[in-house]
């Protein structure tokens, strides 16, 4: 094998939800470009969402380093593990229907765990892995985040060994859309602030997810910064055919600030437009949901139309992917948002289901599935194109004419963007 890479990840099998799926295909196709994967992880850590069945993907020859990891929400679990839950989840109630301990919880979390709550992991760490990257001769090492504390690993690594060192972050760090809901007070703004620079100005290589996150990034740092998305992977997963029904299905968590009430008005004038719709109709919430969404639901009429199915495997996901009518992809109506691809909308591309995605004007996942031709995006102040859309749908399902003709996925596919990650490496 070739050059060694010590990865730095929090997420790692048996963790669920998408932030694990990106270093675990990378890791998978890395030895194909020559580059031997090293990957550090939490031995202990607290996982929000446990997914046992992606154990089963990491490659059997790969070195992975474990350390024990201290974290604050095991403390928290004893006030309240409900609230520590959705909290470590990212499901973050509106204010006005936090309560006192919800409300403590974050404040505490905004300002006493700076960047985030995996902080006490970056000096065992740093001391662990500056020893073991000595030993072991390694050059390149790669952190990614969130939680990006995990970043700051790699700072004092890159300040105590000069190695070289690639940031990757999946999602921006202050302007992420829950930062503004942690009750932060102004020196933890500026705590933030100043450790996001450290980063982006130290590092000999930023990774982003978006090309809204690259301009973002390009008015805080000079140090080159590339976009490498997301992607699909192969699989052997199979099903019988489409539902019988018209089914409406969002994979993933939808929050109370992803709560698309223009796209349940939507539905609730057609059920009640429209007697066909109403007895064909269902939707599908496959994922963690806020209750203020299942709330907006039920006042919309729709109680009746709705399947809540929670969480479920990876493998299951996909078989809900290939069954259902339409695919829903939810993003908040947010100029923060724009940068946001969901890992899940690649899947989406290849299941041969129709996507329709709602969010801000100019988003890149508007981009994205514009350019592949997998369905239609649409703003939030578009109710009426959107309505039609739908019904277009419909039509098309009753008439056994609902289809996707996909062009250009193969950029998109895991292992092509693994070779585009090779030859940056290769470049450092």
């Amino acid at each position: 094998m070739g050059l060694k890479v010590l990865i730095i990840t929090y997420y790692w099998p048996p963790a669920g939800g998408p932030g694990v799926q990106r270093w675990l295909k990378f890791v998978k196709y890395l030895p194909d470009f020559n580059i031997e994967p090293i990957v550090y992880c939490p031995e202990n850590p607290n996982y929000p969402i446990v997914d046992d069945s992606l154990i089963s993907q990491i490659p059997k020859d790969i070195t992975i380093l474990k350390q024990p990891i201290s974290e604050p929400y095991g403390l928290a679990n004893v006030f309240s593990k409900k609230s520590s839950k959705k909290i470590s989840s990212g499901v973050i109630p509106k204010a006005k229907k936090q309560s006192f301990l919800e409300k403590l919880m974050l404040y505490v979390r905004g300002n006493y765990f700076i960047p985030d709550a995996r902080k006490n992991w970056i000096k065992p760490s740093v001391k662990f892995l500056s020893e073991y990257i000595k030993e072991n001769h390694i050059e390149t090492v790669i952190t990614t985040g969130p939680p990006h504390s995990l970043h700051l690993i790699g700072l004092h690594l890159k300040e105590k060994l000069n190695i070289k060192w690639l940031a990757d972050f999946r999602d921006p760090w202050t302007t992420i859309g829950y930062h503004k809901d942690l009750k932060l007070t102004k020196s933890s703004q500026e705590k933030h602030n100043a450790l996001e620079s450290a980063v982006l100005n130290k590092a000999d290589q930023i990774l982003v997810t978006s090309f809204n996150t690259q301009k973002e990034f390009s008015t805080k740092t000079n140090q080159p910064i590339t976009v490498i998305t997301n992607g699909y992977d192969s699989h052997s997963v199979r099903v019988e055919g489409k539902d019988e029904s018209f089914t409406f299905s969002h994979i993933g968590s939808l929050l109370s600030e992803r709560n698309p009430k223009v796209l349940w008005e939507v539905f609730s004038e057609l059920v009640a437009e429209n007697k066909e719709f109403s007895k064909l109709f269902q939707l599908n919430l496959i994922g963690v949901v806020s209750d203020d969404v299942v709330e907006s639901i039920h006042n919309y009429g729709l109680k009746n139309h709705l399947n809540i199915v929670g969480y479920v495997s990876h493998n299951e996901a996909i078989k809900f992917q290939m069954q259902s009518q339409i695919l829903s992809l939810i993003e908040i109506d947010s100029e923060d948002t724009k940068a946001i691809i969901p890992g899940k909308l690649f899947e989406y591309m290849i299941s041969e289901t129709p996507i329709l995605a709602i969010g801000p004007e100019e988003s890149d996942i508007q981009k994205i599935i514009a350019s592949t031709n997998t369905g239609n995006y649409y703003s939030y102040n578009q109710k009426e194109e959107l309505k039609l859309q739908v019904l277009n749908y419909f039509d098309a399902y009753q008439n056994n004419s609902l289809e996707v003709n996909a062009i250009g996925l193969q950029p998109y596919s895991r292992k092509a963007l693994t070779k585009k990650l090779a030859d940056l490496i290769a470049s450092m």
